[in-house]
């Protein structure tokens, strides 16, 4: 009777892993947070916006990217966080207030959507440079130029502006980790790197849990680069952030000492995804920084506006 039981036991173990297996397979095929191009063209048509899609080598890695708009008055940087793809900023890219203010651009971080899937590049300052053709050889963007990173896509913003100044006007960080360890790691973030259960982990979540192990030693690599940044910084946080501490507003204010300006905008009652949440508090965030990088370099053109 015991060893009756302890087999349907097995068999009920075994055909839940089985199942369970099968189910994150197809995940994967289904739920990747991309469109590909054809996808996209056909969305951007409907909004009556014809978007560029292209690609390019940096680095040794391909990354797929996104122009909209031909608006020589300035050029709007847009960096996806983790997992996604650059389809996460569609709205904003035919959005027409937008598109009346600036040309606009945006990537397919390395191991996301159709920049390698899978192929994790935890290294931030790589990660910028491989983003950068973007804002000089690849499309020689108009200044000012804004870089608006979204949660992991903040840090990597702010690493574009540390190491390539004169590519950068302005940032927009939503929600970003910008202190090491300020941010938080699931229980499942060292288990899945298990050789054992890795293989079966839907491919973007591979990529992001690549960069949430190593996302701390990278920011605690860019602590003595901070005052680098001499660009104004809008900083947008929900005060109830689950993902992202709200403790990273403090460390911008204590950090960004260089920066001309630093309007900290902590949105009440919302959390992590105010991207989606509260676009128009996004965009305001965006055309008041454009605003303000124009102002500064017709008042300073000489010092400023020599890129």
């Amino acid at each position: 009777m015991i060893a009756r039981i302890g087999r349907i036991l097995l068999r009920t173990v075994v055909g839940l892993l089985i199942f369970l297996i099968i189910l994150l397979l197809v995940f994967d095929r289904l739920v990747q947070f991309r469109m590909d191009d054809k996808e996209l063209v056909s969305w951007f048509h409907g909004f009556h916006v014809n978007p560029h899609l292209g690609y390019y080598e940096a680095k040794g890695r391909k990354v797929r990217y996104i122009t909209v708009g031909n608006n020589p008055d300035a050029s709007i940087l847009f960096i996806h966080g983790a997992p996604s793809s650059l389809s996460y900023w569609k709205n904003y890219l035919a959005d027409s207030s937008l598109l009346s203010r600036a040309t606009m651009y945006a990537v397919d971080r390395p191991g996301y959507g159709y920049s390698g899937l899978a192929e994790a590049l935890p290294d931030i300052s790589a990660q910028a440079g491989i983003i950068r053709p973007m804002l000089d050889s690849l499309q020689q963007a108009h200044h000012p130029i804004i870089v608006v990173g979204v949660s992991y896509g903040g840090p990597i913003a702010c690493r574009l502006a540390m190491d390539y100044p004169e590519l950068v006007d302005g940032l927009v960080l939503v929600a970003p980790p910008l202190g090491p360890g300020q941010e938080k790691i699931f229980w499942f973030t060292y288990p899945v790197e298990n050789p054992l259960i890795h293989w079966v982990v839907p491919r973007m979540l591979q990529t992001a849990n690549q960069e949430k192990i190593h996302h701390k030693e990278e920011l605690t690599k860019m602590l003595p680069l901070w005052q680098r940044i001499h660009v104004p910084v809008i900083y947008v946080q929900g005060e109830k952030d689950g993902l992202v501490d709200t403790t990273n507003a403090s460390f911008a204010r204590e950090h960004l000492v260089n920066a001309p300006s630093l309007d900290i905008r902590m949105i009440p009652g919302r959390g992590h995804l105010i991207a989606f949440a509260e676009k128009e508090k996004i965009e305001k965030a965006i055309i008041d920084l454009l605003d303000t990088t124009e102002k500064r370099r017709s008042a300073a053109p000489a010092v400023i506006g020599q890129h």
